[in-house]
């Protein structure tokens, strides 16, 4: 059984307000209102708060550690308030370490919102999306910032649309058994090395290196390219990792799985993943039953496990009293050229 290295798993414990600008401000529309000087500010938590009670005077439980969002309900009560009493209000804010401030549904800043910003280095930005949508779009981001990783050695294939890693001792044959899927229609993910991230509860994403991309080493050929060798349809950026196999010699001391009855599983990153280990022997052709493996995954996904279907089979026979006579059907058929 693999292991992982639990020293390759990490997580970031914070990332600062400029790198958050960079990464979002085109994709969700983000516009800066307030000047640079609060960029170095970190952000520890990845989830949202809006301030509402905050900014009504209840600051006990305030969540000052994550990146603000000033809706229609924020804007509107501040709004209401006389310029003092707003001002008071934003203030008793300011007093705490927030890390930025996101005005949606493209709401107007007040002067003193911004003045006081400034005042504070606390940045400012504007966006035009709805308070639910960036919720929805930034609470993904920042997930996957925030989200346990580690790097496993191996390569992943996309085959059939199931995401297998092979894994096993250097120069086994991981790399040319995903290269003869890439020829047989299947898509490589990664090489080498391979970064897999938790998404969410029972969801791993894998994907390669910004160094390894989409390259392969072939030992006694060298590093191709897959991408300019087979064309973009034999590659991916990233794939959900849901089978692992594992390519050993053949060892006669191993039991090996017979009946698939007892299937296994690895943890990684605590998400248990299916696990196959595979001997290999001349003439056993990997890449065949590779593509297997991934159709059998598919099978039991939509609900028929094969194994468990032969041994209902067999009860029932053994129940009945019955058992087959050796032949597939009770009469000889003619065959007629």
């Amino acid at each position: 059984m693999i292991e992982i290295n639990k020293k390759a798993i990490q997580k970031k414990n914070a990332i600062d307000v400029k790198f958050l600008f960079e990464n979002i401000r085109s994709k969700f529309n983000i516009r800066l209102l307030s000047d640079e000087s609060g960029f170095t500010r970190t952000i520890t938590d990845q989830n949202l708060h809006r301030p509402g009670l905050a900014l009504a005077g209840f600051v006990d439980l305030f969540s000052f550690s994550r990146v603000q969002l000033f809706g229609n309900t924020e804007m509107r009560y501040l709004g209401q308030l006389s310029e003092d009493a707003r001002t008071v209000a934003i203030e008793r804010l300011f007093q705490f370490s927030i890390p930025c401030i996101i005005l949606t549904d493209n709401n107007d800043p007040f002067p003193q919102l911004l003045s006081l910003a400034n005042k504070f280095h606390i940045p400012i930005f504007s966006s035009s999306l709805s308070t639910t949508k960036l919720t929805y779009f930034l609470s993904d981001f920042l997930d996957d910032q925030f989200a346990l990783r580690c790097s496993m050695h191996g390569s992943f294939v996309d085959v059939y649309g199931v995401g297998i890693l092979f894994v096993g001792k250097s120069g086994i044959g991981k790399s040319e058994v995903a290269l003869d899927l890439i020829e047989r229609g299947h898509r490589l993910v990664s090489d080498d090395v391979t970064i897999l991230t938790k998404k969410g509860e029972g969801i791993i994403m894998g994907s390669g290196t910004d160094i390894n991309k989409h390259f392969m080493e072939i030992r006694g050929l060298g590093i191709i390219n897959v991408e300019k060798m087979f064309g973009v349809r034999a590659i991916r950026f990233q794939k959900r990792l849901e089978t692992v196999v594992e390519l050993e010699n053949w060892d006669v001391t191993q039991n090996y799985e017979r009946t698939g009855l007892d299937g296994s599983s690895v943890n990684i990153v605590g998400v248990e993943i299916p696990y196959v280990k595979l001997p290999i022997i001349p003439g056993k052709n990997i890449t065949v039953i590779s593509e297997i493996i991934a159709l059998h995954y598919l099978l039991k996904h939509y609900g028929y496990d094969a194994a468990q279907s032969f041994q209902n089979y067999l009860n029932d026979r053994l129940q009945q009293g019955k058992m087959p006579n050796g032949r597939g059907v009770a009469y000889f058929e003619h065959d007629f050229e």
